[in-house]
Order: C-alpha cells, then sequence, then structure tokens
C-alpha cells in the first residue's frame, strides 16, 4: 500500500543557482533547452528554467543524440562560479536526459534577446512567444503586483471574497456588456464585482478580489480590452473617500517595495525604473483640465471627462511639476461617473471620486458609494433607472450600510504602464480584444 504525505524530494531551483550557496556542489536541474552551442571540444547550454535561465556547460560526448532547442532535459553535474557567464555561475554537466523531444522547430527565435515581433504576428504564436526571456519578465512583475495586493490587503485586515461572473444586470450600465443565454433566461457577463462587493462590506467591513472584468465595448486602441483582471476593493466605515486613496497607496507602496527586493532580475532584464508611491498628489478634476491645458496651450474639448491626451497632459504636468509618477484626479463630474457614486454636497455636479493615473494613464477608478436608500433610490429615478430592477442590490441600503467606498485598479493597466508597453495585450497572457478568441 502506498500512501501520499505532501513531501516531495525539493528540487534545485534557479534562484539556489544563483545565490551562490551550492558552489562546488553537486545539483541536478531540469529545464528546457534554451540555446545551445557546440564549440568544438566543449559544448554551451542554456537551460530555461521555471525563473530564469542558467548557463551548463559539458563535452559533446555527454549529451544525447539529436539534443536541440526546446528539449525538456534533466541534467547532473556541479556547479562552479563563472563570472562570465548570467548569474555569475554555471553547472558543469556530467549526465543528461532527455524527458521530452519537440515535434516541429520554434516559429520564433527565443534565443534573440528581443524577439521583434509586431502584434499581429506574435498574438497568433503567443504559446511560444510567452516563453522568451523578456515575455516571461513582463508576467512575473504582474504576479508580484498581484500578489503584494493580496498581502498587504490582507494584512490590512480585508478579507478575500470570490463573486460571480454572471449575473442577472449591469454594475456599470449601458450597452457595453455581454449577453449569455443562461437556460433561457437573460444574463450577462459581470462588467465588475461592484454590487456584490458593495454588500460585502456590509458583511466584513473591508473585501478584496482578484478577478476577471468583462467589457462588451467595441475599441481597438492600444489600451482597451474584453477581457482584462480587477483588482478591487471596498471599505466600509470610511470617513473621506481620501481613506480609499490612503489604500491604494499604502498597496502600492507595498508593491514598489516587493518588486524591488524579490523580482530584480525582472526589473533589469525589462529595464524598469518603479515609480515612487510614498506621497501622491492629488488634483482635481477641473483643476487637473485647467492647469494642464493653460502650461501646454491646449484647449478643453469635453469638461466632463478626461480624454486620453489629456490624461498624457496632466501625467507630464505632475511630473514636471512635482517630480510624481503617479497623480490622483478626484471630483469627476457626477454626469460621467455611475449611479452608485456618491454626489459631492459641497457641489452636487461633481463625486466623492477619483482616477489614478500613473505616467499619463487611468490606471484606477474609485470613490465613496452612496450608502442610504432614500439617497440611492432617488438617483435611480433622476436617470430613469427602474430600483425594482435593482431589488436584490437594493437590500443592502434598505436594511442599513455604512459610510463605503472601494476601487478598481486595472492590473494589465498597471502592467503595461510599469513596464512601458505601448500595447495593453503585451501585459495579458492571452488577449481578448474585439477580434480574438484564441489562442
Amino acid at each position: 500500500m502506498k500512501f501520499v504525505t505532501g513531501s516531495s524530494k525539493q528540487l534545485t531551483v534557479w534562484q539556489d543557482l544563483t545565490g551562490g550557496g551550492l558552489n562546488n556542489r553537486p545539483v541536478t536541474v531540469h529545464g528546457a533547452v534554451h540555446a545551445l552551442r557546440d564549440m568544438g571540444g566543449v559544448v554551451f547550454l542554456t537551460l530555461r528554467m521555471a525563473r530564469g535561465s542558467v548557463q551548463c556547460v559539458c563535452a559533446p560526448d555527454v549529451l544525447p543524440q539529436g539534443l536541440r532547442e526546446e528539449c525538456c532535459v534533466e541534467l547532473s553535474g556541479a556547479v562552479r562560479a563563472e563570472p562570465r557567464a548570467p548569474g555569475g555561475v554555471e553547472v558543469a554537466v556530467e549526465t543528461a536526459a532527455v524527458l521530452s523531444r519537440p515535434a516541429a522547430p520554434m516559429p520564433v527565435p527565443l534565443g534573440k534577446r528581443k524577439l521583434g515581433l509586431s502584434l499581429d504576428t506574435g498574438l497568433p504564436l503567443r504559446p511560444a512567444v510567452l516563453r522568451h526571456p523578456r515575455e516571461r519578465a513582463v508576467f512575473k512583475l504582474q504576479e508580484g503586483l498581484a500578489r503584494a495586493f493580496r498581502d498587504y490587503l490582507t494584512g490590512e485586515g480585508f478579507t478575500e471574497i470570490h463573486t460571480p461572473k454572471i449575473v442577472h444586470a449591469g454594475a456599470e450600465g449601458g450597452s457595453n456588456i455581454f449577453r449569455l443565454d443562461y437556460f433561457g433566461k437573460k444574463a450577462y457577463l459581470a462588467q465588475s464585482p461592484q454590487f456584490y462587493k458593495q454588500t460585502m462590506a456590509g458583511v466584513y467591513e473591508r473585501v478584496f478580489e482578484i478577478g476577471p472584468v468583462f467589457r462588451a465595448e467595441k475599441h481597438a486602441t492600444p489600451r482597451h480590452l474584453n477581457e482584462y483582471t480587477g483588482l478591487d476593493l471596498e471599505m466600509g466605515y470610511i470617513r473621506s473617500f481620501y481613506d480609499i486613496m490612503e489604500a491604494e497607496t499604502g498597496y502600492l507602496r507595498h508593491a514598489m517595495a516587493l518588486l524591488g527586493r524579490e523580482y530584480r532580475p525582472e526589473l533589469e532584464l525589462l529595464g524598469v525604473e518603479l515609480p515612487a508611491a510614498d506621497s501622491i498628489p492629488c488634483l482635481r478634476f477641473d483643476d487637473a483640465k485647467r492647469l494642464a491645458a493653460e502650461k501646454y496651450g491646449c484647449r478643453i474639448r469635453d469638461p466632463f471627462d478626461l480624454e486620453p491626451e489629456e490624461e498624457a497632459r496632466i501625467g507630464r504636468y505632475v511630473k514636471e511639476e512635482y517630480g510624481s509618477d503617479f497623480v490622483f484626479v478626484t471630483h469627476y463630474p457626477s454626469k460621467k461617473r455611475p449611479f452608485y457614486a456618491m454626489d459631492d454636497p459641497d457641489d452636487l455636479k461633481y463625486t466623492l471620486s477619483f482616477d489614478l493615473l500613473l505616467r499619463g494613464l487611468e490606471v484606477t477608478t474609485g470613490g465613496q458609494r452612496i450608502h442610504g436608500y432614500a439617497e440611492q433610490v432617488a438617483k435611480m429615478e433622476a436617470r430613469g433607472m427602474d430600483p425594482a430592477e435593482f431589488e436584490s442590490y437594493l437590500m443592502i441600503h434598505k436594511h442599513g450600510m455604512p459610510p463605503h467606498g472601494g476601487l478598481g485598479i486595472g492590473l494589465e493597466r498597471l502592467t503595461m504602464q510599469l513596464c512601458g508597453l505601448d500595447n495593453i495585450r503585451y501585459a495579458s497572457l492571452f488577449p481578448r480584444d474585439r477580434t480574438r478568441m484564441e489562442p
């Protein structure tokens, strides 16, 4: 009888090799052959491991016949210091075993420093392209951003929740919503977890979720996806919507510190300069538009929203005036905010809401919500909405809710801006846009 106990042999990983603690010791490593160079009397093999690559060196007769790039192998040998090798070490291979062989050569040259593929060429080849070191580095940093969100908020007393993605009504309204046939009934893919995270703020006070968001927007821009990953939080018993901005600033500070501490190889490979998040300036919506227009001699065309060019100018203005890559733009016009946004009691044309811009692009939208039943119903009716269609949502208001608010961060946009990418599709493993459902 065999029993499984949950314990297994610890593998030698890339971080162990590069740390220098295994020098002159025997190891067994596995990975894919990233590059192979036969120099006559010696063969240099670059082994691509889970986190990074390591140089391996051996005599030609050590390697199995027919070994080529993308063969999966297990290598045994001794680790030795080699300043000229990436990571400062190499493995002197003594035995090698092939675990699997590719049936066809790679369609892209993974050994090149940069692939240099266009989007139209690279996206259909995504399963192969993602093996390139620079592509892998982007999504390792994305992992760090999501990991920091979960770790920071858990430490701040937030409870992680998981909400439905098939819903009976859209949270944002409008036409940008995917419709489904749900056993003969109309249903939709969730535009956000808005209603549910508000509900759960009345249960746990502080909640967060990392999950997919669906928007049926017929855009073909470098900043939009039809499915993206939302980092959402909601907080009860807030004193001001500035409490929400404080929470996000705390997360960003934690995330930048984590990336700088534990993701240095990826930062260096991509040439990423981490933005400081210790103190983020705040500008009112109307002031931000005016100041950027005056400084750069531009006309304000839409008084109720920010155009992409305006976001870029505001980001430039804040960088030049305050040295910050981030800026909170607050008090958005009520006309452009959802029905659950709380209006500013000092000026009902504006809301207690905000966007966060990073290097001139919006990566977050948030604000205080209406918590009173009568107030929420009145705002719905003023917008021509039927409160009866939102009966389950309004239950939280009817039976008492604390002052609360929250935000949603687009993980792909945050990744794109952090890494200096020029298209959000590069920050999505398998992007979904208006024309793409595969791979």
